[in-house]
């Protein structure tokens, strides 16, 4: 049996539809796979992986993690830069502040403008779906998504208010995290207190 290499990646996700699949899971699979068949080592799984995203058959969930989806390929669109004039568009409409932190480059930060929408899950090139972010803030929404990097700076937040004993920002913070709990949106990060945690287990 003569299989390419890309071949048996691409066949690695037609067996695997519909599921966030981490890379090393597929590393695994397909360098064992490829020396049963053919008895030469996988050189470079991580290239046929990255090669078959940007001819758009898979969906790019976030760093090393990809996602396999019949038809996708389809109607995916070319993934579209915002231009020059865009971008001095959208930070001026951002007040030159990262969407998240509120810092400026006065503050000694790096600003980026951002798809909203990721451009490998069709997010356009638009100044609707534009916004200033950080360097830092935007490598936590490139590794996480947008509501799971938020999620996870209100736990944050939500930990020095329970230090401080600052009941107004408990409030808040309870307000939105059940509302995120309400829609089950990121639901893997459990912001509750241990104590919180302790009583929903009983």
């Amino acid at each position: 049996m003569r299989i390419s290499q890309a071949q048996l990646v691409l066949q690695f996700f037609e067996n695997n539809p519909n599921r966030d699949i981490e890379t090393p899971e597929i590393v695994d699979w397909v360098t064992s796979e490829y020396l049963r068949i053919t008895g030469k080592p996988f050189r470079d799984p991580d290239r046929q992986v990255r090669s078959l995203y940007s001819q758009g058959k898979l969906i790019k969930i976030r760093n090393g993690c990809y996602r396999y989806e019949p038809g996708y390929a389809a109607k995916s669109v070319p993934e579209e830069d915002f231009t020059a004039a865009q971008k001095a568009e959208i930070l001026n409409l951002g007040g030159y502040r990262c969407a998240m932190c509120g810092l400026t480059e006065s503050d000694g930060v790096e600003l980026h403008v951002d798809h909203i929408v990721p451009k490998s899950k069709g997010g356009r090139a638009t100044i609707k779906n534009g916004q200033v972010l950080c360097s830092q803030h935007n490598n936590l929404k490139k590794n996480y998504g947008q509501t799971e990097t938020c999620k996870r700076m209100y736990r944050v937040l939500y930990e020095q208010a329970v230090e401080l004993n600052d009941e107004k920002m408990l409030e808040f913070l309870n307000d939105v995290m059940e509302v995120y709990d309400r829609h089950g949106i990121n639901s893997h990060i459990d912001w509750r207190p241990i104590n919180q945690r302790e009583r929903s287990m009983k």
